[in-house]
């Protein structure tokens, strides 16, 4: 039996359907790893796509609906802000079992 750190919080998501349908997609996948690194601004993951900006957003969007993206403010070094995303997990689980399919998200925030 696998246990947790005292310092991970795992919780099943609302929407497992709804959650794999977002992970699905290349984009998002790819903004999330990006996210994961750090904060990133929609224009830094634009060029990390190679989409659009209104796909990128799309996703965004997306990923922010299913609690796998969160928004914050970067602060840069001349003192201006800009809005930024980071993902909120460190890990997914997929249990599949007579009951249906369970999506689990832990991260290490907690």
């Amino acid at each position: 039996m696998a246990t947790q750190a005292s310092n991970t919080r795992s919780e099943s998501t609302a929407d497992p359907a709804a959650t794999l349908d977002v992970l699905g997609d290349d984009c998002a996948r790819t903004i999330l790893i990006a996210t994961s690194e750090g904060p990133k601004t929609a224009k830094e993951l634009t060029k990390r796509t190679d989409s659009s900006s209104a796909t990128v957003y799309r996703r965004i969007n997306n990923l922010l609906e299913s609690d796998l993206l969160a928004e914050c403010v970067r602060f840069e070094d001349d003192g201006s802000h800009t809005t930024a995303y980071e993902a909120t997990i460190d890990a997914l689980r997929v249990r599949i079992d007579g009951d249906g399919i369970t999506v689990g998200v832990a991260d290490s925030s907690d």
